[in-house]
């Protein structure tokens, strides 16, 4: 059993984490190597599009449609209107990261704070863990849908639709570390010392269950990002022109017959975001169980 050792400010140390290694282990495994490399590919490509779209997103060339690729001054060919496809991809790719971090953003805000209250009070557990049930009775992309549909769609209003349809599932990652840990040696010796339950939950709980929220963090945003890619085909995400892979794939969809290229690209780009992050989030998972430590 791991001894605890009261401080002197009246707050109990925390026992040295198990998963110390993590970034050993990650470092080691083949899926995180994989996974931080199109991670960052991906993140530096849409960041970096302003400089590296040779066009704008929305500048055509109506003397140039369906462009192939390779075809001078256009590397990835046209689309119907004479649009850039790289230009596309590349400020799609942004947008797409853009939704993806808000709607994290949002899962994890709303749903780490309402998983250590319903973990570590008995009273409110009730009620969210059976609201949370209530939202995870609907279809994830249904109820994203009805929530865009209600503000009438745009980036802003698709992430926080996308994060919000994720706060239950955070709020049980969350609740079930918090759970775990209020009766820990440390977590039950701060109690022993009348530690107030708000300094609890920052200082030894929140800590502690960070990583499980990491994790499923990494999990949620491929889900958030083809889910704008759905929205936006739907014509309920992003507004055109601004650019989105979703609208991208609309747009294809409709001359599959005369050539597949305009399609092809924003469908390769969104394969290798979610691929980036499956792999990625696997890789941590497996770093920071707590039952691989050595």
């Amino acid at each position: 059993m791991t001894a605890t050792i009261p401080q002197r400010d009246g707050a109990v140390e925390d026992p040295p984490p198990a998963r110390a290694g993590a970034w050993r282990r990650l470092r080691r495994d083949p899926k995180g190597v994989v996974g931080a490399i199109l991670l960052l590919i991906t993140i530096a490509a849409g960041v970096c599009a302003p400089v590296l779209a040779p066009y704008g997103p929305a500048e055509v060339h109506f003397d140039a449609p369906f462009q192939r690729p390779g075809t001078v001054g256009f590397a990835l060919g046209t689309d119907d209107l004479g649009r850039d496809v790289l230009s596309r991809v590349l400020y799609g790719t942004r947008a797409s990261l853009e939704v993806g971090g808000l709607s994290v953003l949002c899962a994890v805000l709303v749903g780490g704070l309402l998983g250590l209250v319903a973990g570590y009070w008995r009273g409110p557990d009730a009620v969210l863990s059976r609201a949370g049930d209530v939202v995870l009775a609907f279809p994830y992309f249904v109820l994203g849908v009805g929530l865009v549909a209600i503000d009438g769609g745009g980036l802003v209003d698709a992430a926080v639709a996308l994060g919000i349809s994720q706060v239950p599932v955070m709020m049980r990652v969350v609740r079930a570390e918090t759970l775990r840990l209020k009766e820990s040696d440390f977590v039950l010796a701060a109690r022993a010392m009348h530690v107030r339950p708000g300094r609890i939950l920052a200082e030894h709980i929140l800590p502690n269950a960070a990583a499980a929220a990491i994790v499923q963090a990494t999990l949620i945003m491929p889900i958030a990002v083809l889910g704008e890619a759905v929205l936006s085909f739907l014509g309920l995400g992003i507004r055109p022109p601004a650019p989105s892979l979703g609208i991208m794939l609309s747009d294809a969809q409709q001359y599959l017959s005369l050539t597949a290229w305009p399609g092809i690209f924003p469908g390769v780009a969104l394969a290798l975001i979610c691929f980036g992050f499956n792999l990625f989030g696997d890789a941590l998972r497996d770093a920071l169980d707590p039952k691989t430590a050595r």
